[in-house]
């Protein structure tokens, strides 16, 4: 008989014992392919949901006071920055997108009639005061800029009002407002979740532009990392190269609080996996032993016969690496079914799972290495025994 065909015998010959080594290894193969499917998926759609469209920093001019805001009473005087500046931070290394943003402030009187226009009114209060947002309609997620109402202006005699600046001025899509003289039509209301810039108005960049002056100028230049570049890494490698011209803002602390859960959520699964392969790791070494402890007659024979110690070891680790085989197949069944069956059922709700080679060869590591090292001891132990007191052995 062959040396292969008599592993194969000698595992078929014990379904019952054979199939608990198979559960063994497949739970752990189960756990870390199971768990890595919805796993990965949470860490790419949590990182998603929390970077969707917004910039993750802006770069302003390094002469600039923080709120890159203009001062009261008028159009605001900060140092701006060419635009020319937006085409070379997107040639960065590691920027996904660049956009180029004007940023003043002015004073609108109340409007008591929603289609009336406002007049500009550079001599009211602070509570008057509006900020307006010069940026292109195709980049207002950049800026988190979330139309409610309507739609993004479409030509530069169109604006949209933030939800509070609506409110307070009375107006509503379809109204007009003045701004320095020139009336524009509220195509739209938006929505950031910033109060100051719900107080506001938000119009094309030229548009902006041109109402003030500052032709080819930009008060700050939002900037979106690429996928998988650390944000804080690439805000620091700006700083660095136009350290003279430029400086980075707005706090990067939610980018590290954003990584450091994402890592909590890998460490967390990793736990689980270890865990199951723990599991599985002690029921094929019991059941590998209890097999080497029922055969000791018959790998006394063994010995008897001729075959080394070596063969002996072959052929119980052999036996460990095709139970390991049977378990992948088993394992890999039983992660995507049961995830599959959680996503139908929507169990887990915005998470799908998310399929890669390198998660399928991580599960075949993990059986491999249970199958190994659950059959190693019982091989050495089988290895090791004298042809006499295996003979004896009842």
């Amino acid at each position: 008989m062959k040396f292969r065909n008599l592993i194969l015998k000698n595992i078929f010959r014990n379904k019952s014992r054979s199939i608990l080594a198979v559960i063994g290894i497949a739970i752990g193969v189960a756990a870390v392919v199971g768990l890595g499917l919805i796993t990965d998926d949470l860490t790419q759609s949590t990182e998603s949901a929390l970077t969707a469209g917004a910039a993750d920093f802006s770069v302003i001019n390094s002469t600039n006071s923080p709120s890159g805001s203009g001062g009261g009473g008028g159009f605001g005087n900060d140092q701006l920055i060419n635009q020319a500046a937006v085409g070379q931070i997107q040639q960065v290394k590691g920027v996904s997108s660049a956009v180029g943003e004007l940023r003043t402030s002015t004073n609108l009187g109340n409007s008591t009639s929603s289609n009336s226009s406002s007049s500009s009114g550079f001599g009211a209060n602070f509570r008057s005061m509006t900020n307006i947002i010069g940026i292109d309609s195709s980049d207002l997620s950049m800026d988190d800029i979330a139309i409610t109402n309507g739609t993004a202006f479409s030509n530069a005699n169109q604006v949209i009002i933030g939800q509070d600046a609506a409110q307070r001025l009375n107006k509503t899509v379809g109204s007009t407002i003045t701004i320095s003289n020139k009336t524009f039509t509220v195509s739209g209301i938006y929505e950031t979740g910033n109060f100051m810039d719900d107080r506001g108005i938000v119009m094309s960049l030229p548009a902006l532009q041109n109402l003030t002056g500052n032709t080819g100028q930009v008060s700050l230049i939002l900037v979106k990392a690429s996928n998988g570049t650390d944000p804080t890494a690439l805000a620091s490698t700006i700083q660095q190269n136009y350290a003279n011209d430029l400086s980075t803002s707005t706090s990067l602390s939610g980018n590290n609080r954003m990584n450091n859960g994402l890592q909590v959520i890998s460490s967390g699964a990793w736990a689980v996996s270890l865990l199951a392969i723990l599991i599985g790791g002690i029921i094929v070494i019991v059941t590998m032993m209890k097999a080497v402890s029922e055969r000791t007659r018959e790998i006394g024979v063994l010995r008897a016969i001729g075959w080394t110690q070596r063969r002996i070891l072959g052929m119980i680790i052999g036996e460990a690496l095709v139970l390991s085989l049977i378990a992948i197949v088993v394992g890999l069944l039983l992660a995507v079914g049961i995830v599959e069956l959680i996503s139908l059922t929507h169990l887990l709700r915005g998470i799908n799972p998310s399929f890669s080679l390198l998660l399928i060869l991580k599960g075949i590591g993990v059986a491999l290495f249970l199958g190994i090292i659950g059959g190693i001891y019982p091989a050495y132990r089988a290895s090791r025994l004298s042809p006499t007191e295996a003979l004896r052995y009842e």
